[in-house]
Protein backbone atom coordinates (compact mmCIF):
# COMPACT_ATOMS: atom_id res chain seq x y z
CA UNK A 1 0.00 0.00 0.00
CA UNK A 2 1.41 3.64 -1.00
CA UNK A 3 0.72 7.00 -0.08
CA UNK A 4 2.06 10.18 -2.44
CA UNK A 5 1.87 13.68 -3.04
CA UNK A 6 0.32 14.23 -6.51
CA UNK A 7 2.95 16.52 -8.38
CA UNK A 8 2.37 19.98 -9.41
CA UNK A 9 0.42 19.95 -12.54
CA UNK A 10 0.03 16.08 -12.86
CA UNK A 11 -18.69 -5.36 -6.64
CA UNK A 12 -22.34 -6.01 -7.93
CA UNK A 13 -23.61 -4.24 -5.22
CA UNK A 14 -24.12 -1.20 -5.30
CA UNK A 15 -11.40 27.60 3.90
CA UNK A 16 -14.20 28.04 6.78
CA UNK A 17 -17.98 27.04 7.68
CA UNK A 18 -19.49 28.80 5.12
CA UNK A 19 -16.91 28.39 1.68
CA UNK A 20 -16.11 25.22 2.70
CA UNK A 21 -19.40 23.86 3.38
CA UNK A 22 -21.08 25.28 -0.05
CA UNK A 23 -18.31 23.80 -1.94
CA UNK A 24 -18.52 19.81 -0.80
CA UNK A 25 -22.80 20.24 -0.57
CA UNK A 26 -23.14 17.52 -3.31
CA UNK A 27 -25.90 16.27 -1.19
CA UNK A 28 -27.59 20.03 0.02
CA UNK A 29 -27.42 21.61 -3.98
CA UNK A 30 -29.13 18.19 -5.21
CA UNK A 31 -31.91 18.42 -2.81
CA UNK A 32 -32.49 22.23 -3.56
CA UNK A 33 -32.89 21.20 -7.11
CA UNK A 34 -35.25 18.57 -6.55
CA UNK A 35 -37.53 20.84 -4.51
CA UNK A 36 -36.23 19.69 -1.40
CA UNK A 37 -23.47 -20.77 11.12
CA UNK A 38 -20.69 -21.08 8.67
CA UNK A 39 -19.61 -17.77 8.85
CA UNK A 40 -16.99 -18.48 11.77
CA UNK A 41 -16.09 -16.02 14.41
CA UNK A 42 -18.67 -13.71 12.88
CA UNK A 43 -21.21 -15.71 14.13
CA UNK A 44 -20.55 -16.26 17.61
CA UNK A 45 -21.32 -13.82 20.68
CA UNK A 46 -23.43 -10.88 20.93
CA UNK A 47 -24.54 -9.28 18.09
CA UNK A 48 -23.21 -5.95 18.86
CA UNK A 49 -19.73 -7.23 19.49
CA UNK A 50 -19.69 -8.71 16.20
CA UNK A 51 -21.47 -5.48 14.65
CA UNK A 52 -19.13 -3.10 16.59
CA UNK A 53 -15.59 -4.62 15.93
CA UNK A 54 -16.05 -4.12 12.03
CA UNK A 55 -14.17 -0.66 11.61
CA UNK A 56 -11.10 -2.93 13.89
CA UNK A 57 -11.59 -5.89 11.74
CA UNK A 58 -10.97 -3.78 8.39
CA UNK A 59 -7.90 -1.75 10.11
CA UNK A 60 -6.45 -5.58 10.66
CA UNK A 61 -7.50 -6.07 6.74
CA UNK A 62 -5.55 -2.86 5.25
CA UNK A 63 -7.14 -2.11 2.13
CA UNK A 64 -9.46 -2.79 -0.14
CA UNK A 65 -11.67 -1.65 -3.14
CA UNK A 66 -14.62 0.45 -2.53
CA UNK A 67 -18.26 0.94 -4.30
CA UNK A 68 -20.70 3.74 -2.80
CA UNK A 69 -24.25 4.19 -3.37
CA UNK A 70 -26.56 7.00 -1.70
CA UNK A 71 -30.15 7.61 -2.48
CA UNK A 72 -32.45 10.14 -1.40
CA UNK A 73 -35.94 11.46 -2.53
CA UNK A 74 -37.18 15.43 -2.35
CA UNK A 75 -40.40 16.82 -4.04
CA UNK A 76 -41.14 13.49 -5.45
CA UNK A 77 -37.70 13.12 -7.29
CA UNK A 78 -35.46 10.36 -6.60
CA UNK A 79 -31.69 11.26 -6.66
CA UNK A 80 -29.02 8.66 -6.78
CA UNK A 81 -24.99 9.28 -6.86
CA UNK A 82 -22.74 6.60 -6.94
CA UNK A 83 -19.52 6.24 -6.66
CA UNK A 84 -16.16 3.65 -7.17
CA UNK A 85 -13.00 3.78 -5.38
CA UNK A 86 -10.38 2.44 -2.49
CA UNK A 87 -9.11 2.93 0.57
CA UNK A 88 -5.90 2.29 2.80
CA UNK A 89 -7.49 1.49 6.31
CA UNK A 90 -3.15 1.77 7.91
CA UNK A 91 -3.26 5.11 6.88
CA UNK A 92 -6.84 5.77 7.11
CA UNK A 93 -6.84 7.37 3.50
CA UNK A 94 -8.39 6.73 0.34
CA UNK A 95 -9.93 8.19 -2.65
CA UNK A 96 -13.71 7.88 -4.60
CA UNK A 97 -14.78 9.22 -7.77
CA UNK A 98 -18.16 10.04 -7.45
CA UNK A 99 -20.80 10.40 -10.02
CA UNK A 100 -23.51 12.64 -10.35
CA UNK A 101 -26.91 12.49 -11.71
CA UNK A 102 -26.23 14.81 -14.70
CA UNK A 103 -23.21 12.43 -15.78
CA UNK A 104 -20.38 14.42 -14.26
CA UNK A 105 -17.87 13.35 -11.60
CA UNK A 106 -16.19 14.41 -8.44
CA UNK A 107 -13.22 13.03 -7.59
CA UNK A 108 -12.78 12.67 -3.69
CA UNK A 109 -9.88 12.47 -1.30
CA UNK A 110 -10.31 11.20 1.95
CA UNK A 111 -7.29 11.90 4.51
CA UNK A 112 -8.00 11.99 8.73
CA UNK A 113 -9.90 15.25 9.27
CA UNK A 114 -9.88 16.38 5.71
CA UNK A 115 -11.50 16.14 2.30
CA UNK A 116 -10.16 17.29 -1.37
CA UNK A 117 -12.76 17.13 -4.11
CA UNK A 118 -11.58 18.07 -7.42
CA UNK A 119 -15.05 18.90 -10.24
CA UNK A 120 -16.44 20.61 -8.00
CA UNK A 121 -17.63 23.76 -9.46
CA UNK A 122 -18.87 26.31 -7.04
CA UNK A 123 -16.68 28.57 -9.32
CA UNK A 124 -13.70 26.42 -8.54
CA UNK A 125 -11.22 25.93 -11.54
CA UNK A 126 -11.78 22.31 -12.75
CA UNK A 127 -7.84 21.61 -12.60
CA UNK A 128 -8.24 22.55 -8.66
CA UNK A 129 -8.76 20.71 -5.83
CA UNK A 130 -11.01 22.37 -2.75
CA UNK A 131 -9.59 21.36 1.22
CA UNK A 132 -12.23 21.25 3.41
CA UNK A 133 -12.10 20.23 7.02
CA UNK A 134 -14.54 17.86 7.77
CA UNK A 135 -15.54 18.58 11.43
CA UNK A 136 -16.47 22.16 10.12
CA UNK A 137 -19.19 20.66 8.05
CA UNK A 138 -22.70 21.01 9.93
CA UNK A 139 -22.89 16.72 8.92
CA UNK A 140 -19.41 16.05 9.56
CA UNK A 141 -19.59 15.00 5.82
CA UNK A 142 -21.56 11.75 6.47
CA UNK A 143 -23.78 12.41 3.61
CA UNK A 144 -23.56 16.01 2.27
CA UNK A 145 -19.68 14.90 -0.13
CA UNK A 146 -22.35 12.53 -1.91
CA UNK A 147 -21.06 9.59 0.00
CA UNK A 148 -20.39 8.11 3.22
CA UNK A 149 -16.60 6.72 3.15
CA UNK A 150 -16.10 2.83 3.81
CA UNK A 151 -14.04 4.52 7.33
CA UNK A 152 -16.82 6.28 8.38
CA UNK A 153 -19.21 4.25 7.81
CA UNK A 154 -17.41 1.07 9.77
CA UNK A 155 -16.64 3.75 12.76
CA UNK A 156 -20.56 5.05 13.14
CA UNK A 157 -21.28 0.93 13.84
CA UNK A 158 -19.34 1.83 17.23
CA UNK A 159 -22.29 3.03 18.32
CA UNK A 160 -24.58 0.42 18.01
CA UNK A 161 -27.56 0.56 20.46
CA UNK A 162 -29.86 -2.55 19.27
CA UNK A 163 -28.58 -5.49 16.65
CA UNK A 164 -30.32 -8.87 15.55
CA UNK A 165 -28.43 -11.51 13.47
CA UNK A 166 -30.41 -12.28 11.05
CA UNK A 167 -28.17 -15.57 10.06
CA UNK A 168 -26.41 -16.49 6.87
CA UNK A 169 -26.56 -15.38 3.85
CA UNK A 170 -24.93 -15.68 0.36
CA UNK A 171 -23.57 -12.36 -1.46
CA UNK A 172 -21.64 -12.81 -4.49
CA UNK A 173 -21.00 -16.57 -3.61
CA UNK A 174 -19.03 -15.71 -0.41
CA UNK A 175 -21.23 -16.99 2.94
CA UNK A 176 -21.78 -13.55 4.77
CA UNK A 177 -24.01 -12.95 8.00
CA UNK A 178 -26.24 -10.43 7.96
CA UNK A 179 -27.01 -7.96 11.13
CA UNK A 180 -29.82 -5.37 11.68
CA UNK A 181 -30.07 -2.67 14.10
CA UNK A 182 -29.50 0.81 15.09
CA UNK A 183 -26.36 2.72 15.77
CA UNK A 184 -26.32 6.04 16.98
CA UNK A 185 -24.08 8.66 16.12
CA UNK A 186 -23.52 10.69 19.39
CA UNK A 187 -22.36 7.00 20.96
CA UNK A 188 -20.25 6.27 17.51
CA UNK A 189 -18.40 9.88 18.60
CA UNK A 190 -17.56 8.98 21.87
CA UNK A 191 -16.50 5.53 20.95
CA UNK A 192 -14.48 6.77 18.84
CA UNK A 193 -10.73 8.86 18.68
CA UNK A 194 -9.24 11.87 17.21
CA UNK A 195 -10.56 13.04 14.16
CA UNK A 196 -13.13 10.58 14.07
CA UNK A 197 -14.15 11.58 17.22
CA UNK A 198 -14.51 15.27 16.39
CA UNK A 199 -15.99 14.22 12.72
CA UNK A 200 -18.57 12.52 14.32
CA UNK A 201 -18.87 14.91 17.38
CA UNK A 202 -20.08 17.52 14.67
CA UNK A 203 -22.46 15.24 12.58
CA UNK A 204 -24.23 14.93 15.43
CA UNK A 205 -26.29 18.67 14.85
CA UNK A 206 -26.77 18.06 11.41
CA UNK A 207 -29.59 15.53 11.76
CA UNK A 208 -32.72 15.33 12.22
CA UNK A 209 -32.27 11.98 14.69
CA UNK A 210 -29.08 10.64 16.11
CA UNK A 211 -30.33 7.43 15.82
CA UNK A 212 -29.65 5.45 12.70
CA UNK A 213 -30.65 1.94 11.09
CA UNK A 214 -28.17 -0.02 9.22
CA UNK A 215 -27.73 -3.31 7.78
CA UNK A 216 -24.34 -5.16 8.04
CA UNK A 217 -22.77 -8.27 6.44
CA UNK A 218 -19.90 -9.58 7.78
CA UNK A 219 -17.66 -12.45 6.71
CA UNK A 220 -15.43 -15.23 8.84
CA UNK A 221 -13.03 -12.79 9.87
CA UNK A 222 -15.69 -9.54 11.11
CA UNK A 223 -14.80 -8.27 7.74
CA UNK A 224 -18.53 -5.85 6.64
CA UNK A 225 -18.59 -6.46 2.63
CA UNK A 226 -21.68 -4.49 2.79
CA UNK A 227 -23.19 -1.38 5.33
CA UNK A 228 -26.32 0.56 4.23
CA UNK A 229 -27.30 3.49 6.97
CA UNK A 230 -30.79 5.06 6.51
CA UNK A 231 -30.17 8.63 8.29
CA UNK A 232 -32.85 11.51 8.46
CA UNK A 233 -30.87 14.36 7.28
CA UNK A 234 -31.50 17.90 8.72
CA UNK A 235 -30.84 18.88 5.35
CA UNK A 236 -32.09 22.92 5.82
CA UNK A 237 -35.40 22.41 4.63
CA UNK A 238 -37.21 22.37 7.79
CA UNK A 239 -38.06 18.66 7.77
CA UNK A 240 -35.81 15.83 7.51
CA UNK A 241 -34.97 13.83 4.45
CA UNK A 242 -34.24 10.46 3.96
CA UNK A 243 -30.96 9.42 3.32
CA UNK A 244 -29.66 6.27 2.05
CA UNK A 245 -26.48 5.47 1.89
CA UNK A 246 -24.70 1.78 1.04
CA UNK A 247 -20.83 0.83 1.32
CA UNK A 248 -19.82 -2.54 -0.42
CA UNK A 249 -15.94 -3.57 0.22
CA UNK A 250 -14.27 -6.16 -1.50
CA UNK A 251 -10.89 -7.15 -2.56
CA UNK A 252 -9.75 -6.86 0.84
CA UNK A 253 -6.08 -6.41 0.92
CA UNK A 254 -5.12 -5.52 -2.52
CA UNK A 255 -2.33 -2.48 -3.40
CA UNK A 256 -3.81 0.87 -2.91
CA UNK A 257 -2.14 4.13 -3.86
CA UNK A 258 -3.63 7.10 -2.58
CA UNK A 259 -2.32 10.73 -4.72
CA UNK A 260 -2.91 13.75 -2.54
CA UNK A 261 -2.96 16.88 -4.06
CA UNK A 262 -0.02 18.97 -4.14
CA UNK A 263 -0.32 22.31 -2.38
CA UNK A 264 -0.05 24.30 -5.60
CA UNK A 265 -3.16 22.04 -6.84
CA UNK A 266 -5.16 23.21 -4.15
CA UNK A 267 -7.96 26.26 -4.87
CA UNK A 268 -6.97 28.99 -2.48
CA UNK A 269 -9.66 32.01 -3.53
CA UNK A 270 -13.15 31.93 -2.66
CA UNK A 271 -15.70 29.41 -3.08
CA UNK A 272 -19.26 30.79 -4.97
Amino acid sequence: MMVRRREPRQLTAPGGRGARSRAVGLVVALLAAAGCSGTGAAAEGDPRAAVREAADALADAGSSQARTAMEMASGGTRITLDGRGAFDYTTRRGELRVRLPEGGRVTEVFVPGRLFMKNRGAGVPADKWVRIDVAELPDGNLVTGGATDPITAAELLRGVRSATDLGPVRMNGRPLRHYRGVTDIAAAAAAASGETREQLAAAVGGFARTRVPFDVFLDERGLPHRVRHDFMFAGGTGQGVEVTSTVVLYDFGAPVDVVLPAADDVFAGAVG
